[in-house]
């Protein structure tokens, strides 16, 4: 049984993790609030009290310590309005009376400066007070002085401003999930447009994507006209190869048929060679054509490590040539990935090092290169080489198999039509011992040449 099944829309998805989120900051702010709320009020008090200590303190100094006489003018009645306690040695003073009972514990020495006092049960007193305490001496008397706050007013104000701040908060949630909801529609227009035109290439109005889309799907559309870009070429592929197989076996295939046919001639034996060498041919081109279609070309995550591949020819070959060196030049690593199908990388070695394994003298060298823009493959060998007039033939496109050049030809045609669908290029020249250089390049971008 599945505990947590997952959204099936990027717009679930995004509303599923956002919105938790948006909740839990907003409660953590909310709580944070709460907590300085608290913290600042207290503080403002606390400051307050201490003022009006000071205050007292210089009143009771005026008057020489006689509590008796302190002046209660015009300023004490309107600017002092906490509850206050004062001490000396012959009398205490409580303002109000009821808080006598309250504030006169805290009176006692010992008492720390800032006293908070919670859930206190006289009657006609605050349960929550914050008070501050002073001890000095005036004239050799000691006097204690208090001032307290009742705090369950503030604390009602808190919590009204605390409630308003949590219905904001709940509004600001709304109004996120609001504005996700709409950025996230405008955000999926695109793949409205391209679903539009998918149903055009689908009904054949358009041939290849064109939507104006944004940076993040721009790499999906141009990765599904290569897809169709493939899927044409194939097609065109699969149609030149019935054309030629059409054009190849039909000249064979009648003349086979005319002498079976013909009656009034015995099968002799130079005959049934030249049936047999009409049929081979015929085969061959089968096989040839055959090779073609298994070609994949550029595929989505498919790569190939040529340096193993081309070790592993290497030795295949020396065995096959025994008389014969091959050699690998390269600077890449065992681990060197390149974007190349492949199969479609053994066949452009393969051919290219048989042709060579052929024609060569005494050594072929294999060199490897990659580098920011291509990869390089070169084969070189010390035979005799192609006339000049005729390297311009070698794997020519359109150029039918049986017409190609004999022992290099094919396979160059091959080699020519695997770089072509990877939108490469074939050079052949003549090296300096006079045999043939071979190379084929590849684009490379950084990005698909790479050691993993």
């Amino acid at each position: 049984m599945t505990l947590f099944r997952k959204p099936t829309s990027i717009k679930g998805t995004l509303l599923a993790l956002l919105l938790p989120s948006g909740i839990l900051l907003m409660a953590i702010a909310w709580l944070v609030h709460g907590f300085l709320l608290e913290r600042m009020s207290r503080d403002f008090v606390e400051s307050r009290l201490k003022d009006e200590v000071a205050f007292l303190e210089h009143q009771i100094r005026e008057s020489d310590g006689n509590i008796r006489n302190l002046q209660t003018g015009d300023y004490f009645q309107e600017v002092f309005h906490h509850a206050f306690a004062i001490q000396s040695p012959t009398q205490t003073l409580v303002s109000p009376q009821s808080w006598a009972a309250l504030l006169g514990p805290l009176l006692e020495p010992g008492q720390p400066g800032t006293v908070r006092v919670r859930n206190s049960k006289i009657l006609n007193a605050p349960s929550d007070i914050l008070a501050f305490r002073k001890s000095f001496l005036v004239n050799d008397k000691r006097l204690v002085v208090i001032v307290a706050e009742d705090m369950a007013a503030l604390h009602d104000s808190q919590a009204e401003l605390h409630a308003w701040t949590a219905i904001v908060s709940l509004l600001l949630i709304v109004l996120l999930v609001g504005v996700i909801w709409v950025a996230i529609t405008l955000s999926m227009r695109p793949i409205g447009s391209l679903q539009a035109a998918l149903k055009q290439l689908q009904t054949g109005e358009v041939t290849r994507i064109n939507v104006r889309a944004p940076e993040e799907f721009r790499p999906l559309v141009q990765q599904l006209n290569q897809v169709l870009d493939s899927l044409d070429q194939r097609l065109e592929r699969s149609r030149d190869a019935l054309a030629n197989l059409s054009h190849s076996v039909k000249t064979p295939i009648a003349a086979v048929r005319q002498v079976l046919e013909d009656t009034s001639r015995t099968l002799d034996d130079d005959l049934r060679q030249e049936m047999g060498s009409r049929l081979g041919n015929l085969d061959k081109q089968l096989e040839a054509e055959m090779r073609r279609s298994r070609f994949a070309g550029p595929q989505t995550g498919k790569s190939s490590r040529p340096v193993d591949q081309a070790r592993d020819l290497l030795w295949m070959l020396g065995r096959l040539y025994p008389e014969k060196s091959f050699e690998l030049s390269t600077e890449l690593t065992e681990e060197t990935h390149w974007p190349i199908e492949q199969h479609d990388l053994n066949e452009i070695l393969g051919n290219l090092l048989d042709n060579a394994g052929k024609w060569s003298a005494h050594c072929v060298e294999l060199s490897l290169e990659a580098d920011q823009e291509k990869m390089t493959i070169t084969v070189d060998d010390d035979g005799p080489g192609v006339a000049e007039e005729s390297l311009s033939d070698l794997g020519k496109r359109g150029l039918r198999l049986d017409e190609q050049i004999s022992g290099h030809g094919l396979g160059l045609a091959i080699v020519n039509d695997i770089v072509g669908r990877y939108g490469g290029n074939l050079v052949i020249r003549r090296n300096k011992n006079r045999g043939l250089a071979v190379t084929v390049e590849l684009s490379a971008p950084q990005a698909h040449c790479t050691a993993h």
